[in-house]
């Protein structure tokens, strides 16, 4: 009996033990909560204070806003990400909405040149465009902040998607996914100036003619990607892919 007594205390010290260790862990792990909490304020208000004072060069200098975005990204904050997702930010720093009207400004640029690209436009083109409308004093515009511009436009539903086509990134602003025989057509066609006829097909990928004049078809009735010449004084018929063909706007 003396020894089950022993037992009895030995088992209650070591559950004391237990309760106490566990007490001191709850406690650390608060003093660290609020520690974290007082740190990221501080930190906050040094980021906004920093945002809100250089909030002209965040808005014009491409640089000076690709490394802003860089650090933030690292601590999980997206200033530009619009009013609706950038909470306080977007209404202290007044650049979420800048994101927003670079948005329109694409779809703008996109929607009138459909006509002649059907719907797919290089990416060196959209910033060339999309700069020329919006002036010399609106600052310079990045590869990046058109991505990041198209991102904000994927709730409309309107098919708005970076796309990478024989090594160019291009734009597509139609819905229809593009197929992996209008992809190689358009990888060549990038090559040739726009320019593509069935023989090119046959000979650098292997097609049957049939296949080849089938895509090419599907292209221009289908899709309206490209333009027929009759005419063509090498084949007497030659396909024009638009969005490969050089404009002057």
């Amino acid at each position: 009996m003396h020894r089950r007594g022993v037992g009895l205390a030995a088992f209650d010290r070591q559950e004391q033990s237990k309760r106490s260790f566990a007490q001191l862990s709850s406690t650390i792990s608060q003093n660290q909560v609020e520690h974290l909490h007082s740190q990221l304020a501080q930190f906050r208000t040094a980021l906004a204070h920093f945002a809100s004072t250089h909030r002209d060069s965040i808005k014009s200098d491409a640089t000076f806003r690709h490394a802003f975005q860089q650090m933030c990204y690292s601590i999980g904050v997206d200033p530009l990400a619009g009013p609706r997702k950038g909470g306080w930010w977007a209404e202290m720093l007044d650049i979420g909405d800048w994101q927003y009207e670079l948005g329109v400004q694409i779809v703008d640029v996109c929607v009138t040149t459909r006509n002649r690209n059907g719907g797919l436009i290089e990416m060196s083109e959209l910033i060339r465009m999309v700069s020329k409308l919006r002036g010399v004093n609106s600052g310079e515009i990045t590869e990046d902040d058109i991505v990041r511009s198209i991102k904000t436009l994927q709730p409309l539903g309107a098919g708005y998607r970076v796309v990478e086509i024989g090594g160019t990134k291009m734009v597509r602003s139609v819905v229809k996914e593009l197929d992996d025989d209008q992809a190689t057509i358009l990888a060549i066609a990038q090559e040739t100036g726009g320019r593509v006829v069935e023989n090119m097909l046959v000979q650098q990928k292997g097609w049957t003619r049939e296949r080849a004049k089938a895509a090419l078809e599907n292209m221009l009735l289908r899709d309206g990607l490209c333009w027929l010449d009759e005419q063509d004084q090498e084949c007497g018929r030659a396909y024009w892919v638009l969005s490969a063909m050089k404009w002057e706007v």
